[in-house]
């Protein structure tokens, strides 16, 4: 599995933001290797946001990135704001 994280400043409105996100979710949703994502909301910094998802597998999330469809959700995206994304492996998991 890998974990894509995002942590986005949102400099347009937010509803906007959370707008877009939920029609790229959608988008990441219907891709072969998409697991699952969560989109946080900072408790205490307004504009502040971390999208964490979950793929089978890189290649899954890079095949993802690649569709023409995808240019225009980003695109979106940065309109409202900047996102600093990475990568990321499991090292620990646990759960009550």
């Amino acid at each position: 599995m890998i974990v894509f994280v995002n942590r986005f400043t949102v400099t347009g409105p937010q509803a906007d933001f959370e707008s877009a996100f939920a029609t790229t979710s959608e988008f990441f949703r219907a891709q072969p290797g998409f697991i699952s994502h969560r989109l946080l909301k900072h408790a205490d910094e307004p504009g502040a946001y971390v999208n964490v998802a979950e793929w089978e597998d890189r290649a899954s999330f890079e095949r993802a990135l690649a569709q023409p469809e995808f240019a225009a959700h980003r695109a979106a995206l940065r309109e409202l704001g900047t996102g600093e994304p990475n990568l990321y492996t499991v090292a620990q998991e646990r759960a009550a």
